[in-house]
């Protein structure tokens, strides 16, 4: 009896016609859900043209021999792959890369904190300080080499000027293999600072102020609230710092391109790998080898931000 009586309003509601309270709402649901598609549209087709087609349509140059110099091109399989990982002048501009990005983003993160630092303790000043360490960073390349190009010079530049007053002999800071790469890392540093500046001070004053006065209460001196509480509560900013920065290094090209003349230094010394590849596609007009030599750069930029990624998210889950 007990079957029977459970089973037949089941069966009666599977025969039963759905309610057309029900019926509208899915049909609205179903409109909603249209709805969103369409906002996402517009996007959805913006990239597909400017990043994902660009993107599939070099992977397809790659493999190419397309040359400015004529239309048509043809088939070359892995050739200009072959070619690109026996070409020193790759490697050259590799390490160059990798070089200035080991140089410039220790400096651009400590000197970006000890600025951070300085601003937030600071009271009178702190608009003035703010305005002095962020305004480079609204400068043009063109205007940022200009001034350190001049700065740069033997005779009557400022650097130069100041070796000299304290003894020591001029340098030839952009005709020199051995200190063009370091001249233009300083350039970039005194240029780009500021943002990372600002990324550290918002994190500064988004730390509570009883929490220092706690520490102090305790006995701790400012050193020990600097190591153990400030570097603590700044270790996600300064990781967001690091990435964005190695990012931004390893596609060096502006301002060594402006501040060589195009030459990429004596013996090639501050040509970054994006140097080469714009030598490669508009100067020797190979525009297949060019993007075998991108996609390249493009996986190493992919592979050194997923293990930084993955160091860092590993850090903050022992934390």
């Amino acid at each position: 009896m007990t079957v029977h009586a459970d089973t037949a309003p089941a069966g009666a509601a599977r025969s039963r016609p759905a309610d057309p309270g029900v019926r509208s709402l899915v049909r609205a649901r179903r409109t909603t859900s249209w709805t969103g598609l369409w906002f996402v549209l517009p996007f959805t087709i913006l990239f597909a043209v400017f990043l994902a087609w660009p993107l599939l349509a070099g992977l397809w140059t790659s493999f190419t021999d397309r040359s400015l110099a004529r239309e048509d091109a043809s088939f070359v399989g892995l050739a200009n792959w072959q070619e690109m990982l026996t070409d020193s002048a790759v490697w050259q501009s590799l390490w160059v890369t990798l070089l200035f990005t080991a140089i410039s983003t220790p400096l651009l993160v400590v000197i970006a904190l000890a600025m951070a630092l300085l601003t937030n303790r600071v009271t009178r000043l702190g608009w003035f300080l703010r305005f002095s360490f962020f305004a480079p960073f609204l400068l043009p390349v063109a205007v940022v080499t200009l001034i350190w190009v001049w700065l740069y010079q033997p005779g009557f530049g400022l650097v130069n000027a100041m070796l000299t007053t304290v003894g020591l002999p001029e340098v030839g800071w952009l005709t020199n293999e051995n200190t063009v790469l370091l001249a233009v890392a300083i350039t970039t540093v005194w240029w780009t600072v500021g943002f990372n500046f600002l990324l550290y001070l918002a994190a500064l004053q988004g730390i509570p102020g009883y929490v220092h006065e706690a520490a102090a209460l305790d006995g701790a001196s400012p050193w020990q609230r600097l190591t153990r509480i400030t570097l603590p509560l700044l270790r996600r900013t300064t990781a967001l710092i690091v990435m964005l920065q190695m990012v931004a290094s390893l596609k060096l090209f502006d301002q060594a391109y402006l501040m060589t003349n195009g030459s990429g230094g004596p013996d090639y010394a501050a040509r970054p790998i994006i140097g080469y590849i714009f030598d490669s596609g508009f100067t020797g007009l190979r525009i297949g080898y060019a993007s075998a030599i991108s996609y390249l750069f493009f996986a190493i930029i992919i592979i050194a931000s997923v293990i930084q990624f993955r160091l860092f998210a590993r850090k903050g889950d022992a934390a």
